[in-house]
């Protein structure tokens, strides 16, 4: 029922949402699945070997920008650490003296330094003539509120939806921490919608080699596995508040986007509220009409509350999305 709902929404107001990913190798959020045939994907993807523009596949169009992004301006090349693991590469210095603590501090050691072809997000929006961004969403290894920060304030501005996976550790000299991410987030406007923690083991390897015999045989992989974990980082989304609505020029369109990302991330008490919103500011419409009946349905009969939770609690860390996304798609 859900999708049938968006899509009807997006498709009478012949909105086209403008995502924007940056660190696309893994691929879109899966989040965005249900509404990907009717938006506008920007991805950066250092790996591609060119950048293209598409208006083919699961998108509406799909950009894609084979350089990496910085939140500089008046330059086209950074330097780059080169990480044994290529998902911790970055533009910033792994932290070496903090990561000695953590088990997976060997996935950090900088193998090699070199320059990258580099681009700032404002160039790329304006090369492609886009004039906005409805969801933001990065994983760029330390930079993330730095670079939504560089968005031009009228982009900024107007941006709904934001995704950032900041540290909770110093994985990196000079990274934007989750303590900073939430602190100025909320400050623009925005709260927290939805909050996963991801943990290493608090083990320094120079202690297994001083007690001797954990060391071999791919042992510091068991240790992965076995020992607890603390909290290391965090995936942290982030939805525009009402009053932030409020203030701002926001339109119908932005009401009605608003409401559908909440109920992809499953927030439907927040939908209810921007449908009442909606109609104190805009009054009774057909619109108005669909969004009251879908929100009613589901706080009348909150489909699939026990399996989800389930699924939240009980589920190995790297099965749960697999999971979730599977039930999510029988219960609709």
């Amino acid at each position: 029922m859900q999708k049938k709902v968006i899509d009807e929404l997006l498709l009478k107001s012949d909105m086209h949402p403008v995502l924007l990913d940056v660190g696309s190798s893994g691929g879109p959020p899966a989040i965005w699945d249900k509404i990907a045939r009717h938006c506008i994907y920007v991805g950066f993807d250092p790996s591609q070997a060119e950048s293209r523009e598409s208006a083919t596949g699961r998108f509406y169009k799909a950009i894609i920008i084979n350089s990496a992004v910085t939140s500089g301006q008046g330059t086209d090349q950074a330097l780059f650490y080169f990480t044994r693991s290529p998902s911790c590469s970055s533009t910033l210095r792994p932290d070496a003296e903090s990561l000695s603590h953590y088990l997976f501090s060997d996935l950090f050691v900088v193998e090699r330094e070199g320059t990258v072809p580099i681009t700032s997000l404002n160039s790329v929006l304006e090369r492609f003539s886009v004039s906005r961004v409805d969801w933001f969403k990065t994983d760029s290894q330390g930079t993330d509120l730095r670079l939504f920060n560089s968005l031009r304030e009228e982009v900024r501005n107007r941006v709904l939806a934001v995704d950032m996976e900041p540290g909770l550790i110093n994985a990196y000299v000079g990274e934007d921490l989750f303590v900073d991410v939430h602190r100025e987030i909320t400050q623009q406007g925005f709260w927290l919608s939805n909050l996963e923690v991801y943990g290493a083991v608090r083990l320094r390897r120079a202690t297994c080699e001083a007690l001797g015999g954990f060391a071999r045989d791919g042992s510091y992989g068991l240790l992965e596995k076995t020992l607890k974990k603390s909290p290391a980082w965090c995936e942290a989304r982030y939805l525009r508040t009402n009053e932030s609505l409020a203030r701002g020029d926001f339109g119908k369109p932005d009401y009605v986007l608003l409401w559908i990302f909440a109920l992809l991330d499953n927030q439907v008490g927040f939908a209810a509220d921007l449908t009442v919103e909606y109609q104190r500011r805009f009054g009774k419409d057909a619109v108005l009409e669909t969004m009251r009946q879908e929100v009613a349905l589901r706080l009348r009969k909150p489909k699939g509350t026990l399996l989800f939770s389930v699924a939240r609690h009980v589920l190995p860390t790297g099965a749960k999305r697999r999971i979730r996304r599977w039930l999510q798609g029988l219960l609709q």
